[in-house]
């Protein structure tokens, strides 16, 4: 691994080298970390939909709950990340000391916190999330075990957020992508090797997520240039938690409507079948495999933009934003015409026993497709405006995808148009957040070439 930047290195970096080589170099290790996270999600779901519809469904089931625990756990690791990269571009070192402790341990409390109140309503809880009485048994068995890691994988994806935001994206691949591949050899070890099923996933789950806590820890801990994680420097005011939410309300807005919009396509589903709700979990794992290159990208370039937003230098936020936007489309775009090519193969993967599941999956997953380039101008409007401090514009653009337009097409389409309904509620919610985004966009723009103006004026 390569030496380690100082932060007088780092800030000079961030500040002076070009846009188009900085940005790729930051997002490539965040990149794969997105796509570690996203396999661990979707590895569960290709192994366990290979015992029978329902223990697939389970996962999707299930997914509701995981969204909730990656929600509170993004929502304090990129509130405290984009507050930690203004904050350093301001040579504030100490504000943000204090950012990245009170954000690592309020989230392994609010973890505790969730498994303790978890497991004491099991049952409920699964229900709630869209079980049906066949879908139950399996849910319980993967989500009691899921419950006990929630403390570490939400300081985990704290301190991911962390490093990068300090430009330390390399250390936080190497603890996500440690316990992704641990997480990929468990998986059929435990699953059908000592026959443990489904719950066998969720504890491959388990321990690779205590094992990314562990790594990322020491990385944080005693790697050179990175922020400590001293618990003197644990600050629980009204001040610091309003600086933290204020910028990480968009990743809860994001994730957390993730969570309430997988319960409602569970609920739409569920009046067509197991079957139905396992296609449209096939789906969702697969879609948010491809996101997550790009939310990858978009991510090593919150850092760039944050640094160099709060050194005034907006030349360099602007071209930072539309360099961005001009690789994210090309590259979804791509991804997305050979999705949709081979849309029936990859459903097929899955879960070939079953035609229902197949048959749904595959149109489910070419209309989604078809919205991929539109959700490049959408992320990288959200980070944005996220990573500058707008927190409500951001907010209002990360509702709008799983949230404002997505949870009322599934409540209204269905009943109009049947299953189709559920297949096509979200392209129809990304087509609608594409517009609000261009609308929100557009006046950031404009506001930043205005200070642009400014600070060449005044100097």
């Amino acid at each position: 691994m390569r030496k380690a930047l100082s932060q007088e290195e780092k800030y000079v970096q961030m500040l002076e080298t070009p846009v188009s080589s900085l940005i790729p170099k930051l997002a490539v290790p965040t990149i794969i970390s997105m796509l570690v996270t996203s396999i661990y999600n979707m590895a569960d779901t290709f192994f366990v939909s290979q015992i029978d519809t329902s223990a697939s469904a389970a996962v999707g089931v299930m997914f509701s709950a995981m969204a909730m625990i990656q929600a509170l756990g993004f929502t304090l690791g990129m509130g405290s990340g984009n507050y930690i990269s203004r904050s350093l571009g301001n040579k504030n070192r100490e504000e943000a000391d204090r950012a990245a402790a009170t954000a690592f341990f309020t989230a392994f409390a609010l973890g505790v916190v969730m498994t303790v109140l978890g497991l004491l309503f099991l049952r409920p809880l699964v229900m709630f999330l869209g079980a049906t009485p066949t879908i139950a048994p399996y849910a319980m068995d993967y989500a009691r075990y899921i419950l006990l890691a929630a403390p570490f994988m939400m300081s985990s994806f704290v301190m991911n957020n962390l490093l990068r935001s300090q430009g330390n994206a390399v250390y936080a691949m190497v603890g996500i992508t440690a316990g992704g591949i641990l997480n990929l050899i468990l998986d059929p070890v435990l699953i059908f090797g000592l026959d443990w099923g489904i719950g066998g996933a969720a504890i491959a789950t388990m321990v690779s997520q205590m094992i990314s806590f562990a790594i990322l820890l020491f990385q944080c801990s005693f790697q050179k240039g990175c922020i400590r994680l001293k618990i003197r420097c644990f600050t629980p005011t009204l001040g610091m938690y309003g600086e933290i939410l204020h910028a990480g309300l968009p990743s809860f807005c994001r994730q957390g409507l993730a969570s309430v919009a997988t319960v409602v396509l569970n609920l739409a589903a569920g009046p067509y079948g197991d079957s139905a709700i396992a296609a449209m979990s096939i789906v969702s794992r697969f879609m948010m495999f491809i996101n997550s290159a790009i939310i990858g990208f978009g991510q090593g370039f919150q850092p760039v933009c944050g640094f160099n937003f709060g050194a005034r230098r907006y030349d360099r936020v602007l071209e930072a934003f539309w360099f961005c936007v001009k690789v994210a489309v090309i590259t979804l775009t791509i991804f997305g015409a050979a999705a949709f090519l081979f849309s029936r193969p990859i459903i097929t993967s899955f879960r070939r026993e079953d035609m229902q599941v197949i048959e749904i999956g595959t149109l489910a997953l070419q209309l989604q497709v078809l919205t991929l380039p539109l959700q490049a101008w959408i992320t990288m409007a959200n980070m944005l405006s996220q990573s500058i401090g707008y927190g409500f514009r951001a907010s209002l653009v990360a509702m709008g995808r799983q949230g404002l337009f997505l949870i009322p097409a599934l409540l209204i389409l269905p009943p109009r148009s049947g299953i189709f309904g559920v297949q096509i509620a979200q392209p129809a919610a990304d087509a609608l957040t594409f517009l609000l985004a261009a609308v929100v966009v557009s006046g950031i723009l404009r506001e930043l070439k205005q200070m642009e103006k400014q600070e060449t004026e005044n100097h």
